[in-house]
């Protein structure tokens, strides 16, 4: 009996350790839900059915067990507070923490931190330990002097990165500024952010199957050539991921406004001109950049794959008279002759701010500099778009329904510099240059509705534009004030997940940028941006190992944008290395086959000269699309715009410009002389639009690219590749109808018309067989 008892008692012991185990596999017990793994100072912790967390053990952070789930305590307090639960929605934990930052720290949720270069190196460098990089034996990973000292004093949290050694040195960079923001305060971490950094180098190789630093695309307007918007969206896509692994979390792109104007300086970053091409690239641009998947995905849409988008610039900026740009005093008036503002919306009203994909709208916004000349409806104020309310508020947020955030463009509060031409010497403060101070400036844009100030790594003015609100409007209405900025700003952050983990695997984020799967995907996608505008006698493509005849390009001294000097210069302009891959090269164009020249469009400059006015002009010139010498008989007298503090009437009637390449033209002219009858195949890399009826006779092919590398223009040349590309821009007849037509018009110039009879009109281009007719041009061909 004793035995059976026993045997009975071990069986019913049995089974309950069995039901134990079986009830704490099924996590109903007291054990916690989280483990944690790691080597070094940066922690991971993994939540059973919730978020993996990451940490510094330097930041003096602590996990939480709450409900047996890991959370970070990132305020070092001891308590689960709702911002650091990240079961609860973003919205929630977003106003928990603005409720209890500091206007301080509010104000520096508000910066938005000028170009920092990791190391920080160059023209833009920085001390380490107060020497210079190159002396201080640092990594080049470890924050500068700057960096500590804006993040620590000025409570910033948004930096813009420009150039990076490398994706490991940029992983372990952004761990380092993590962990160091991580153990301040209340521990908001950092978002990190680069303009587009996509763009090809023409002179680089591809290699199949190879990795390179980053993957190369054709830029913008590259991309609207092919009128492909899911091969736009697949850039966006692969770009993210390469951002999230250099620690990138918003990207201050893309850029949609309408190149109405063909003169802009900044053609080249937009979509084209035609407002239903722009809407469907914008949105398929943003789709691809801020929608995660899979074991990615966080919640609708968003997670560790997304990126936030900034479009870029409210209310559109490609309308500056002229073509002048407002980066400069000389062009800070956006102007509108053909009464068409609204259709300059709708690359935002109808394509990145009404996605297709679950995170529904961009959620940043940047107006541009200029001042939309007569265009306040309700205030009739003409200021810079960032100062203004009406385009802000009563626009933008209440029209259009926007409540993400709103950045201005870069350095917009400080006082203007005297002269005229020099961007880096002073603010871009148009409309508001004298009358107020620099904190009083900071303030009219808050109450204009903008919750950002790029490039201002400083939270003084800030602090003292609250002050003045609440001489005006009471404490409690600016501290309201102030936290709705914070609650838009911290949302972006909390979408991506960066409160959980902003922390970067470096050996994950050295594989994933540039592997060689998206190295082929920016390739094939360079390859379908050549526009291929005429093949007379079908020259094209070309046998390969032939012998070609390319000439040298001559460059004058001149300036760049930033008014740096390039210095004389007469080389080839071409890759002569990856040319002879394909080709047998010559100097001797008698042994040649063929002619091939390599040129740039037209650069006349940026339309102010100040020999002009030294001279006693009103120092405005023309931006002439041709190379020739350009007398401006047609222009505009007077101006629509002007400024009586400076020059009322802005018209440059009558003036005469010559590009500094001008022998970019002679070079064409050149070798199709010395090419005695042979073929003369040009290709042209094109920023704006060109008049090509200088030189459109002189040559058997045309090939227009928008930024490639030099081997993707080899491969439609020699066949390996059909060009499949179409114009996203008119190209002028002549310099009449670009001076007559309006700058804020799409579709308005007499187009060239070649020597075969075909008009290089918007969605024009050509394929082996002839002028291509197919699904893209009946969609969007006018």
């Amino acid at each position: 009996m004793k035995s059976q008892k026993f045997y009975r008692m071990v069986t019913l012991v049995s089974i309950s350790l069995f039901l134990l185990a079986t009830i704490n596999s099924c996590d109903t017990g007291s054990d916690p839900k989280w483990t944690e793994t790691g080597t070094g100072t940066i922690r991971i912790v993994s939540n059973r059915g919730g978020e993996t967390l990451g940490y510094s053990t330097t930041s003096g952070v602590q996990i939480l067990t709450v409900d047996r789930y890991g959370f970070k305590d990132l305020n070092q307090n001891g308590e689960l507070d709702k911002y650091e639960d990240w079961r609860l929605s973003v919205e929630e934990r977003a106003q928990d923490l603005a409720s209890k930052m500091s206007i301080e720290q509010i104000a520096g949720l508000m910066l938005y931190s000028a170009h920092q270069s990791i190391p920080a190196t160059g023209s833009r460098g920085g001390t380490y330990g107060g020497v210079p990089y190159e002396e201080s034996g640092a990594n080049p990973w470890n924050l500068s002097d700057a960096q500590i000292t804006f993040l620590t004093e000025d409570n910033l949290r948004h930096v813009l990165i420009t150039t990076v050694e490398s994706a490991e040195v940029a992983a372990r960079w952004n761990n380092n500024l993590q962990a160091w923001v991580e153990g301040l305060g209340l521990g908001i971490p950092a978002n990190n952010s680069s303009d587009p950094r996509h763009q090809t180098s023409a002179d680089a190789g591809y290699y199949v199957d190879s990795q390179g630093a980053i993957s190369l695309w054709p830029g913008s307007l590259g991309l609207a050539a092919t009128f492909d918007p899911q091969l736009v969206e697949q850039f966006g896509d692969i770009a993210s991921k390469e951002y999230r692994a250099l620690g990138i979390s918003t990207s201050l792109s893309p850029q949609i406004d309408l190149a109405t104007e063909p003169r802009w300086s900044r053609v080249n970053g937009t979509f084209g001109e035609d407002p239903q091409l722009a809407a469907d690239m914008a949105r398929a641009y943003v789709d691809g950049f801020q929608t995660s998947s899979g074991d990615k995905e966080i919640s609708s849409g968003w997670g560790y794959n997304s990126v936030n988008t900034m479009i870029k610039h409210w209310p559109g900026g490609g309308s500056g008279e002229g073509g002048r740009d407002a980066h400069y005093g000389y062009g800070k008036y956006a102007v509108y002759p053909g009464n068409n503002f609204n259709e300059l919306l709708i690359p935002f009203t109808e394509g990145a701010l009404k996605l297709d994909g679950k995170t529904k709208m961009a959620t940043a916004v940047m107006p541009y500099y200029t001042i939309s000349w007569n265009q306040d409806a309700q205030y009739g104020e003409n200021v810079g778009n960032a100062y203004s309310k009406y385009m802000i508020t009563d626009l933008l947020r209440e029209t259009y329904q926007f409540d993400g955030v709103v950045c201005t463009d870069w350095g917009i509060t400080n006082d203007e510099s005297p002269d005229i031409t020099n961007m880096m010497g002073g603010g871009r403060c148009w409309g508001v240059e004298e009358g107020y101070t620099i904190a009083e400036r900071h303030y009219k844009i808050i109450m204009a509705g903008v919750d950002q100030f790029g490039g201002n790594n400083d939270a003084d003015p800030i602090i003292e534009a609250y002050r003045i609100g609440v001489k005006e409007h009471g404490e409690d209405f600016m501290r309201a004030r102030f936290e709705k900025s914070a609650v838009r700003l911290l949302k972006n952050m909390l979408r991506v997940g960066l409160f959980e983990n902003p922390y970067l695997d470096i050996d994950e984020s050295a594989q994933t940028v540039g592997k060689a799967d998206y190295m082929a995907a920016g390739y094939e996608a360079q390859l379908k941006s050549i526009v291929m505008l005429k093949n007379k006698d079908s020259v094209l493509p070309l046998e390969k190992n032939k012998t070609v005849y390319i000439p040298m390009q001559y460059r004058p001294e001149s300036r760049d944008w930033f008014g740096n000097t390039i210095p004389e210069s007469y080389s080839y302009p071409v890759n002569m290395d990856i040319v002879k891959q394909y080709f047998n090269v010559t100097d001797d164009p008698s042994t040649a086959d063929y002619g091939l020249v390599f040129m740039d469009n037209p650069n006349s400059g940026s339309g102010y000269s100040t020999a002009d006015a030294e001279a006693g002009g009103n120092g405005y010139m023309p931006i002439s699309l041709q190379y020739g010498e350009y007398i401006a008989e047609y222009a505009r007298d007077p101006s629509l715009a002007g400024d009586p503090r400076d020059v009322l009437n802005r018209s440059y009637k009558g003036k005469t410009v010559t590009p500094v390449n001008t022998s970019d033209l002679d070079m064409v002219l050149d070798t199709r002389e010395v090419m005695a009858g042979k073929p003369v195949i040009v290709s042209l890399t094109m920023s704006n639009p060109t008049v090509m009826a200088e030189f459109e006779n002189e040559a058997d092919a045309i090939l227009v690219n928008f930024g490639v590398q030099d081997q993707a223009i080899m491969d439609i040349l020699t066949g390996e590749v059909e060009p499949s590309a179409l114009l996203p821009l008119q190209m002028p007849a002549n310099m009449k109808t670009v001076e007559e037509q309006c700058e804020d018009v799409p579709h308005d110039m007499e187009c060239y018309v070649d020597s075969e009879g075909n008009a290089y009109d918007f969605a024009f281009g050509m394929n082996w067989k002839g002028v291509i007719n197919d699904n893209r041009t009946r969609k969007y061909k006018k």
